[in-house]
């Protein structure tokens, strides 16, 4: 008979951790007599990152008196009290390969329901002081489980266990933490968590995702797992950067140029899909921000094909920014016969088949990767409705503006929509509105509720849009935006930094390393490596790149980033090996020069 030794709670608290503060619910401590347990919390516990844990399907964390005896010795520990783990009840029996998902018990007057093993999360090393802690966890089959409240009612220490009704399929949580974490998975076992209703959904979403043979797009136990919190995998059409002539150069408006690049052989160059982007690689002057006393790095920007291949021809159009290193050398040095080093096509903002209404939208030099998709519909001449709305400052800088009206011409349902924050529409000119587009234009165009939608602009414009999108009823699923900066952090129970307050990306502080170079090419910044960093997690974060992480220990792969160009290697094995093309950045150094896409 099992048995319920320890009730543990805890209110979050702010904990510091390797310079930066912490909101975490780790600390938990044994509580004396009867606790009411209620549908979300223990009383008087609460949970700091409700992203991660806690929550209806999450309620109570559980963790066993056998395990505690397992990792004194494993760790040498005789100081590990219960409630160090974070589990709210510590228990007698109850072993992480005996309980299966699903699998019912009363304690007290309770009843609770098994729903997945604990979350891979580095906040349980912080708490022992262990920082491969969650990593350990996995590899040792011993990571707990989490309960939901069937019937709420009052617990307390001494209180028997007792299994009410098994779960359906008799999948133990061992089985499961290890089907999503580590290799060499048995198909039977994963054909059988798919039928397990019990399972929390971002367990269940998961599993889909390796049954059809992808990695899972998000950390299990997330909220919205589907949103996405990895970078997607791809498969690049050729290995790091490839020499590519410019053959051509043309002037689109005084800022924007387009610039025509062909294969060295005059093959053809792979196909990509309208909406992706080349990285170049230019070395082009010190720049702001080389590391003083650094040696001359490269320099890599990412740059959207703004229309679709043709026979060995990519082009892609670039805007010169201010004190812009790369966009200034294109444009003050760059000449047709001049060759560029570009990576080939990547990117996730692409173009979907079927037949929902298409809504283009885009701000000044965000035309590009939409543009590209316009080329392809007039190509097809797609019988989908497409509406096309563009937002400049004024006609000057209305890049492709002929272009784009020449391609919306020869599609039978095309609508145009240009927006000039600073110029008024001439005679005649319908389609041209002075200001901004709104929540009542995108209804006075009639967008529909059914419509498949691209965005890409600054981040405001993006954010704007896409809330004026939703009001007209279209699903977040279905709001596509493309983002050549940073991609948004990951930083679970991370606190101090205010929406739009983080710092820029820049060089380390200190003495610059002396190691090979890391370009992190979202963030426009290359500096050498340093041994002084434990990882290219801790390099990512010494610049202030913003960076995507839970466990920190090489398990839930959360951190995966795809790799532009060279190789590295793990100070800790990862439990399961990322796929090829991409590296694990908290447990990783360069094995040579490398470009990361972060």
């Amino acid at each position: 008979m099992a048995t319920l030794l320890s009730v543990n709670v805890g209110k979050p608290r702010d904990v510091p951790w390797k310079g930066k503060t912490v909101h975490t619910g780790a600390w938990k401590s044994p509580v004396r007599g009867p606790r009411m347990v209620r549908r979300l919390n223990v009383d008087g516990d609460g949970q700091g990152d409700l992203a991660g844990h806690g929550g209806e399907i999450r309620a109570v964390l559980v963790y066993q008196l056998q395990s505690y005896r397992y990792w004194r010795e494993q760790l040498h520990r005789d100081d590990l009290d219960f409630g160090i783990f974070g589990e709210n009840f510590t228990v007698d029996g109850l072993p992480d390969d005996d309980v299966c998902i699903g699998d019912r018990y009363r304690v007290g007057e309770a009843e609770f329901e098994v729903t997945q093993p604990r979350v891979t999360c580095y906040r349980v090393g912080m708490r022992l002081g262990e920082p491969t802690m969650a990593s350990l966890l996995v590899a040792h089959h011993r990571p707990g489980f989490y309960l939901r409240v069937i019937t709420e009612g009052r617990v307390q220490a001494g209180d028997e266990i007792t299994l009410t009704r098994r779960g359906q399929e008799e999948l133990t949580v061992a089985d499961a933490d290890a089907l999503l974490y580590l290799p060499r998975r048995d198909p039977d076992k994963l054909r059988r968590a798919l039928n397990i209703p019990a399972l929390s959904p971002g367990w269940q979403q998961s599993f889909r995702d390796l049954a059809e043979a992808r990695q899972p797009e998000a950390e299990p136990g997330w909220p919205e797992a589907g949103a996405g919190t990895r970078q997607p995998r791809q498969e690049p059409a050729w290995p790091g950067f490839r020499a590519m002539r410019v053959t051509r150069i043309v002037r689109e408006t005084p800022t924007v140029s387009s610039l025509y690049l062909d294969t060295l052989d005059g093959a053809p160059v792979p196909d990509a899909s309208p909406g992706q982007y080349l990285s170049v690689r230019v070395t082009a002057g010190g720049g702001a921000d080389a590391a003083p006393g650094a040696r001359e790095a490269p320099a890599v920007r990412s740059y959207s094909l703004s229309s679709v291949p043709t026979d060995s021809t990519y082009r892609i159009s670039v805007k010169h920014e201010p004190h812009g290193r790369v966009s200034g050398f294109i444009h003050a040095a760059l000449r047709p016969g001049g060759l560029l080093d570009v990576a080939s096509a990547r990117g996730t903002f692409v173009l979907q088949g079927g037949d929902r209404p298409i809504v283009l939208v885009s701000a000044g030099i965000g035309a590009t990767p939409v543009l590209a998709m316009l080329h392809r519909l007039a190509a097809a001449k797609d019988p989908r409705p497409v509406w096309w709305i563009h937002t400049a400052h004024d006609r000057a800088q209305h890049a492709f503006a002929d272009e784009a009206h020449a391609l919306l011409g020869r599609l039978p349902a095309a609508q145009e929509h240009i927006f000039y924050t600073s110029d008024a529409p001439r005679p005649g000119e319908l389609h041209v509105t002075r200001g901004r587009p709104t929540a009542g234009a995108l209804a006075e165009m009639g967008v529909p509720a059914d419509a498949d939608a691209y965005l890409c602009g600054p981040p405001a414009f993006m954010d704007a849009l896409s809330g004026f999108l939703r009001e007209r009823g279209l699903p977040p699923e279905r709001i596509h935006t493309e983002q050549f900066s940073a991609l948004p952090a990951i930083n679970p129970g991370i606190t101090g930094v205010a929406a739009g307050a983080a710092p820029r990306p820049h060089q380390p502080s200190g003495p610059p390393g002396t190691g090979p170079l890391v370009t992190f090419a979202r963030s426009g910044v290359t500096t050498p490596w340093s041994a002084g960093h434990a990882s290219l997690l801790d390099l990512a974060e010494a610049c202030d790149v913003p960076t995507r992480w839970s466990c920190r220990t090489g398990v839930c792969h959360t951190c995966v980033t795809h790799l532009v160009d060279g190789d590295v290697t793990y100070t800790t094995e990862p439990l399961e090996p990322p796929e090829p093309g991409t590296a694990l950045v908290c447990c990783s150094e360069p094995a040579g020069e490398v470009v990361l896409d972060l």
